[in-house]
C-alpha cells in the first residue's frame, strides 16, 4: 500500500497573517513573547503580549508536557495507559484526567456517539496509530466494535472503571482541552493578547494588540490557494477533515483517519471539512470531529438545537455553508468569488429542501 501522511491542508495561517499585521507596531501591551516547541505529537507555537508573557510561555511549555504525560496512550506511567491496562479494575486518576474524561463522555452523549473516546482499537486496526496502514476485514471491525461504546466507561469521582478489552483515547479533545488550560493560565499571568497554535488548533486571547480582529486564513483542501479568511477575536477555531491524515489502499481508494463509530470505517458523507468557532477550544475540538462524522444535514440540525458555537462546512462539491454568527466574519478569496456560500438558518422550510 502507498502510505500518505500529509499536514493539514486546511492550514491556519495565523502566524503569517499576525506577523504581517503587527510588524513594527507599537502598542500598550509591549513587545511580543514567542515560543515554539513540539508537544502532544504536534508543533506548538504561541505569541503573547502583556505582563509576564515570557515567564507565562515557559510555564505553558511545562504544562503541555505535564498533561501529555497524563494522557498518553503509550506512556506506561500515564493515567490513560493505566486505565487501558486495568483489566476492568477501578483506577484512580488525576483531577485533570477526571475533567477531560468527564467532558469527553458528556460530548459523546450529546453527539449521540459521533464522538467516541473508545474508538482507539479501530484506529489501530487501520494503522492510524502505528503508521502501518491497512484495510481491515469487515468481520475484524465488527469484532472490534463489540468493545467500543462510551456508555461502558464508568467515572465516579476520580475513579475510572473500563471493561476489559476496551481502550480509551482522548485525542479528539486533548489539544482543545490543553489550549483552554494554556489560555486561562496566560490570562491569569497578565497576558492580554495572544495567539496559540497547537498543530492547527487555534486559540485567541483578546484581539490583536492594535485592537483589530485576528485574521485566520482557511486553505482550500482541493488545491494550493485559500478559500477565505476569518476575522475573529477571543475565540477558538478548529478544523477537522479526512484529508488531514489518510492513506491510499491497494484498491486505490483514499481512507481517512476520522472513523464513523457506527461502522468502524472512515466517515464518508459528502463533507471535506468542518471548522468550528467557539469560546472553548475543547468544544471546538470535540465538535469538529463529531460534526464531520454526522454529515451536513445532521451537523446543521445539531447547530440549530444547540447554537453555542459557529461552524463552516465545506462539501465535496466545493460549497460553503456557514452559520449566521460568521456571516460578517468570513470573506471568500477573490478566486472563490463564484463559489456557492449558503447561510445556515435557525429554522428550515423542509418543503423547500
Amino acid at each position: 500500500m502507498e502510505i500518505v501522511k500529509r499536514q493539514k491542508m486546511l492550514i491556519f495561517l495565523a502566524f503569517l497573517l499576525f506577523l504581517s499585521g503587527c510588524a513594527g507596531q507599537e502598542n500598550e501591551a509591549g513587545d511580543a513573547a514567542e515560543t515554539r516547541f513540539f508537544g502532544m505529537d504536534t508543533d506548538i507555537s504561541i505569541t503573547a503580549y502583556g505582563k509576564n508573557a515570557e515567564e507565562a510561555l515557559t510555564d505553558a511549555q511545562s504544562k503541555v508536557a505535564e498533561l501529555e504525560k497524563l494522557w498518553s496512550v503509550t506512556d506506561e506511567n500515564s493515567d490513560i495507559y493505566a486505565i487501558n491496562h486495568s483489566r476492568g479494575r477501578p483506577v484512580n486518576v488525576s483531577e485533570e484526567t477526571k475533567r477531560i474524561l468527564s467532558f469527553a463522555l458528556d460530548m459523546a452523549k450529546q453527539t449521540g456517539g459521533a464522538l467516541e473516546p473508545t474508538i482507539y482499537p479501530a484506529l489501530t486496526a487501520w494503522g492510524f496509530t502505528t503508521g502501518e496502514n491497512r484495510i481491515p476485514d469487515k468481520s475484524e471491525l465488527e469484532e472490534i466494535l463489540r468493545d467500543v461504546g462510551y456508555g461502558n466507561v464508568h467515572l465516579s469521582g476520580n475513579e475510572v472503571t473500563l471493561p476489559s478489552g476496551m481502550e480509551l483515547d482522548l485525542g479528539a479533545v486533548g489539544k482543545g482541552f490543553v489550549a483552554d488550560e494554556l489560555s486561562n493560565a496566560l490570562k491569569q499571568a497578565g497576558v492580554t493578547s495572544a495567539l496559540l497554535d497547537l498543530g492547527g488548533n487555534i486559540q485567541l486571547i483578546g484581539t490583536k494588540p492594535d485592537g483589530t480582529d485576528w485574521k485566520i486564513g482557511l486553505r482550500d483542501p482541493f488545491g494550493e490557494s485559500y478559500i477565505g479568511v476569518l476575522s475573529i477575536s477571543d475565540r477558538a477555531v478548529v478544523t477537522s477533515g479526512n484529508y488531514e491524515r489518510y492513506f491510499i489502499g491497494e484498491d486505490q481508494k483514499q481512507y481517512g483517519h476520522i472513523l464513523d463509530p457506527a461502522t468502524g470505517y472512515p466517515a464518508e458523507n459528502g463533507l471535506v471539512s468542518v471548522t468550528v468557532v467557539a469560546e472553548e477550544g475543547k468544544l471546538c475540538d470535540a465538535l469538529s470531529t463529531s460534526l464531520f462524522v454526522m454529515g451536513q444535514e445532521k451537523a446543521m440540525d445539531y447547530w440549530r438545537e444547540n447554537q453555542n458555537f459557529d461552524m463552516i462546512l465545506l462539501t465535496e462539491k466545493g460549497e460553503i455553508y456557514l452559520t449566521e454568527g460568521l456571516a460578517d466574519k468570513f470573506e471568500t478569496e477573490p478566486d472563490y468569488g463564484d463559489v456557492r456560500v449558503e447561510l445556515i438558518k435557525e429554522t428550515v422550510d423542509r418543503k423547500g429542501e
